[in-house]
């Protein structure tokens, strides 16, 4: 019975063992990263040389810097291929959409991917071709690209992309915490004659930028006052079209979303008459 014992001990111990061995194994791997190809027509997926399917095509790779190259398959009109290098982060998808044209300049399409950052933000970077587009998000325009914002809310949000005689995008994103989020847009020309580029002065009159305060963010009331309900809040850096002020207590009202109106204290934000694009690029 003792050697029974001894046995069944050594036996448990062994496969704790194996399962420590396993579950480290595991913990110690890199997660993978997600990929999702879409474009139109359908292409040949090669990535670091090697094809890996069709569009539209989604699978997982190791983290790290890829090459990635799509080959339109044969058409009636022969379309030039598309090639781009990005970086994959784990556990999070990279998104390619691509329309394939007869040249790169009448091609479009958007390229979302994602940078660990660490924090509790989500930062986010737009460039686009042509340089100098307009960039909304969430209705909202917010200046030129190439554009950059280190205090953008995590969550889902649309953005759009525009510029005279071309044709404007828009992308539906999910930003994330901890993660800086890079959106690529490629417009195609709209075949239309170019007419002046707006400035940002001729767009947007005033902005009003809030200020740092002592919490942390700054909450957006009902009415221009301490005791006005909140309706939301928003953070330091951030800037809003100006609406007006109120004579008697100075607060500024702003539209902090498309079609949403609120106050703000003028202690903790500054009205910009006339702003220019004042965002860095990425």
């Amino acid at each position: 019975m003792k050697k029974i014992g001894t046995a069944l001990a050594v036996l448990v111990i062994v496969m704790l063992v194996v399962l420590a061995a396993f579950f480290l194994i595991g913990y110690l791997r890199p997660k993978s990263a997600g990929l999702l190809i879409q474009t139109n027509p359908s292409a040949t997926v090669f990535i670091d040389g090697e094809e890996v399917g069709k569009t539209p095509y989604e699978g997982t790779r190791a983290p790290g810097e890829v090459v990635i190259k799509l080959v339109p398959i044969s058409t009636d009109k022969p379309l030039v291929p598309y090639e781009t290098r990005l970086t994959l982060s784990s556990k999070i998808q990279t998104t390619i959409n691509r329309d394939l044209a007869e040249s790169e300049e009448a091609s479009a399409g958007e390229t979302v991917s994602f940078e660990r950052v660490g924090g509790a933000e989500a930062p986010l970077a737009i460039v686009a071709i042509p340089d100098s587009a307009q960039v909304s998000l969430d209705g909202q325009l917010r200046g030129f690209a190439p554009y950059k914002t280190t205090s953008f809310p995590a969550g889902d949000h649309e953005i759009t992309v525009a510029a005279p005689a071309f044709l404007e995008r828009s992308v539906k994103v999910r930003t994330i915490k901890g993660y800086k989020l890079t959106l690529v847009v490629k417009l195609a020309p709209s075949g239309q004659a170019p007419e002046p580029t707006p400035t940002f002065e001729e767009v947007q009159v005033s902005m009003v930028e809030i200020l740092a305060t002592p919490t942390g963010f700054l909450r957006v009331r009902a009415t221009p006052a301490t005791g006005g309900e909140v309706v939301a809040e928003v953070k330091p850096g951030e800037k809003f079209r100006y609406l007006e002020t109120d004579e008697a207590t100075g607060w500024f009202k702003i539209e902090y979303q498309k079609g949403k109106e609120g106050w703000v204290s003028n202690q903790y934000a500054k009205k910009i008459e006339a702003q220019t694009n004042e965002e860095t690029p990425p």
